[in-house]
């Protein structure tokens, strides 16, 4: 193929272009296709350069303006979301947002998507995933202290289901556990909708001091650029096209558009990077991800406004006779650009010979402007810098805004003949069953600083060294978001809001992962637009900024769109970590207290699909005010040290939530005596509605009168519903089971379906 395009470029080159001509030859036009471009795209390209592009500039621009690099179709919409606030020291625009947690600390996060490659080839799409997110973390300065994932994977009838989550999980625990980093969390779901695209969305955070943080920005007319990491190779070569593209079922032949990590390697660029970092050396960093050589180099030159001139015969290659086009499209793994203060270079390369790094002087900065290439003692590109990014294209799409649908009447849907049959089969299925089989193959304990273990509402990890623990969490409910894109995306918003609150943790800032279909279908484009809309409000109102983040589109199988997903990633701080507050119950005899409104929401619930196989209705409404009144009291409440434990109401409602603090604890087993209280739903709605804005507290029992005084004083709906007790789940005159036997009916099924 490569042959083919260089032929229609020399092809091209021949022939005298008018700067008005819109008329291509076939062969011209193939070559645009090729690269992922319109024809309007390519005769813009011609009026910037005055020429036709060979073929090295062509796929520069190609990558470049992919919507994986250049988000041509939501960096209009993007530009609604809040990204300032009282704790931000770096919002969106850098490898990773930044956000000031007290003590001259930071935290540095980001969350990305890695869902084609991983369909293509699930075990290294994901491992790379994990890789290319924790370089954007510690390209900052910041060690890595954690990751997370959230994942979606097809059907579990789907022939190619199961061998997609075995794969993905391995990627994921291969790479994670070999660079020594804890996954300490993340979600998992399944759906028809991701049969021919699953979601694999990696969290990364680190820790840095408040004033070492490194940024991308290029400085220093003659300044050396410098290579460091592996040996540049031929894969990933076109993975940011493929990933702004849709699939097919068949995507064998994209394979090599995917790239192979080595962990290893990882684990020595992190401790030569950061033993660097230590040093008055580094300029700008930059990490080599999408795109390669090609962004990296063209981001640090650009955001200082300079130029750059690169000699590829320098660039450490694997393979023999690679040209100038597969040095600059490469993705290859675990590689690093930086420009380093001359007088630094010999201390630089001393550091990375020590870690056993190739490393390489590849070109210098300078005051033109252009990037310009060179190979085999050849001029291979010449091209202006600022237009690749002030200059790519910028669409707006027409869309078509999504209908809420029509609340559903909630006293039609059937009650279950046995309330306790109903909460066993939702606690078996694929979205609420124990995701143990996963988790368990991550290490969440190396470097001994992770202080829950996964499968809670949050993980929380230690500040080495201090009383302080980060809070983080990943949350989003697709099925939501595909009745109401903006009803959704704000109870994703309030949904990890929540989650770091019943950890005891104060919500500081989120990054963002959005996943939709096509954009160029109206009714796509609509979701992605209510959604940002939906993401603006919500963090708005919570005072919760968007500091860093991810657009992936063209999630399409055969013209098939996934659910709409704007996958969130929210982090917290806990100041004080004797303060945490548990999700399991930790006494007999502690009373159980529901915070929050129930009306008994069964539209779009978990209920409604898997007992009635239905997914209809408008989603729970979300009151922002309440969620912040709510979140408030729960964590006033535990800092006056008046709670035991508390778990967030989501998926499941009231019910599964119960079950799951009475199925939390490790060391005991403490179930709950509860009555479901006299309201105008039924006992089902009661038990399983997914009304927002409610926790379940358990409160030793000196102390419950003051919480609901306190309760009362606020203004605070709330159900006093019972207490904890010996071994038993029992909902009078419905439900008596022991908590060991749910244990062993919610550990089933995912186990059971990864063996068989």
């Amino acid at each position: 193929m490569q042959a083919l395009l260089a032929l229609t470029l020399r092809a091209s080159h021949a022939q005298t272009h008018s700067m008005n001509a819109t008329i291509h030859s076939a062969e011209t036009d193939q070559l645009i296709e090729a690269h992922g471009l319109t024809v309007e795209e390519y005769d813009r390209i011609l009026e910037i350069l005055g020429r036709a592009p060979n073929l090295v500039e062509l796929g520069i621009f190609s990558v470049m303006w992919s919507e994986h690099c250049s988000y041509k179709t939501t960096r209009s919409w993007l530009k609604l979301l809040p990204t300032t606030g009282d704790h931000v020291i770096c919002g969106p625009g850098e490898n990773a947002g930044v956000i000031d947690i007290g003590d001259s600390q930071a935290a540095i996060f980001k969350m990305e998507s890695h869902n084609h490659p991983s369909f293509i080839e699930p075990f290294h799409g994901a491992a790379t995933g994990v890789g290319g997110i924790m370089r954007d973390v510690f390209t900052m300065g910041a060690r890595p202290v954690a990751v997370m994932n959230a994942l979606r994977f097809g059907a579990p009838d789907h022939p190619k289901t199961k061998s997609i989550v075995r794969g993905v999980v391995a990627g994921i625990s291969h790479y994670g556990n070999c660079v020594g980093v804890p996954n300490v969390g993340g979600e998992t779901n399944f759906h028809p909708r991701y049969n021919g695209n699953p979601l694999v969305n990696a969290m990364c955070v680190g820790l840095a001091d408040a004033d070492k943080i490194f940024y991308s920005k290029a400085s220093g007319v003659g300044f050396p650029v410098v290579y460091v990491g592996a040996k540049t190779g031929r894969d990933g070569i076109h993975g940011a096209t493929m990933s702004s593209a849709e699939f097919s079922e068949d995507s064998e032949d994209k394979r090599p558009t995917v790239q192979v990590g080595d962990p290893f390697k990882e684990k020595l660029l992190i401790e030569a990077c950061l033993e660097l970092m230590a040093t008055d050396a580094i300029i700008a960093i930059q990490d080599m991800g999408a795109a390669g050589l090609t962004c990296s180099s063209l981001e640090m030159a650009g955001k200082g406004g300079l130029g750059i001139d690169l000699n590829l015969d320098d660039v450490p290659m694997r393979e023999t006779a690679m040209s100038a086009y597969e040095i600059m499209l490469s993705e290859s793994q675990e590689r690093m650009l930086m420009v380093l203060k001359p007088v630094a270079t010999e201390q630089a390369y001393a550091i990375f010979k020590k870690w056993e790094l190739d490393a390489a002087t590849i070109g210098t900065l300078t005051d033109t402007g252009r990037m310009v290439l060179h190979r085999s003692g050849e001029q291979v590109c010449d091209i202006p810098i600022a237009p690749l990014s002030e200059e790519a294209p910028v669409y707006h799409r027409p869309f078509i805004r999504t209908e809420p649908p029509a609340p559903l009447d909630d006293a039609s849907i059937p009650a279950p003949s046995d309330l306790g049959a109903a909460l066993v089969k939702l606690l078996q299925s694929p979205d609420l069953c124990s995701k143990a089989w996963i988790y368990e193959q991550y290490d969440h304990q190396v470097m001994n600083d992770a202080m829950t273990r996964p499968g809670g509402d949050a993980a929380l990890v230690r500040v080495h060294g201090t009383h302080k623990a980060l809070a983080m969490t990943t949350d989003v409910t697709p099925r939501y978001v595909q009745a109401d894109p903006y009803m959704g995306a704000m109870q994703a918003v309030a949904e990890t809001y929540r989650n770091i609150t019943a950890v005891g943790a104060k919500p500081l800032a989120i990054t963002d992962c959005l996943n939709f279909g096509n954009p160029q279908k109206p009714e796509i484009m609509g979701q992605i637009v209510g959604a940002i809309e939906g993401l603006r409000d919500a963090c708005t109102a919570l005072s919760y900024p968007i500091v860093s983040g991810n657009v992936s589109l063209y999630n399409d199988t055969e013209g098939a769109s996934i659910l709409p997903t704007p996958a969130l990633g929210g982090v917290g701080l806990l100041v004080d970590v004797a303060k945490r507050l548990p999700q399991a119950f930790v006494n007999v005899g502690d009373a159980i207290i529901l915070i929050g409104e129930t009306r008994g929401h069964l539209g779009q619930s978990v209920y409604l699909r898997e007992m009635h196989g239905r997914e209809e209705g408008a989603p729970p409404p979300v009151d922002l005010a309440h969620e912040q009144t709510h979140a408030a009291a729960v964590r006033q409440l535990n800092e006056a040290g008046l709670l035991a434990s508390c778990h967030d109401i989501a998926d499941g409602g009231m019910l599964v939530a119960l079950a799951e603090m009475c199925m939390a604890s490790h060391h005991q087993t403490i179930g709950a005596m509860i009555r479901l209280p006299q309201r105008l739903c039924a006992p089902h709605a009661y038990a399983f509605g997914e009304d927002q804005g409610r926790y379940l507290i358990a409160v030793p029992r000196e102390h419950k009168d003051v919480v609901m005084v306190y309760l009362n004083q606020h203004d605070i709906d709330f159900d006093d519903l019972g207490e904890t007790a010996p071994e038993q789940l029992i909902v009078q005159d419905h439900i008596s089971v022991a908590v060991r036997v749910l244990k062993d009916l919610h550990g089933r099924w995912l186990r059971h379906y990864m063996a068989a």
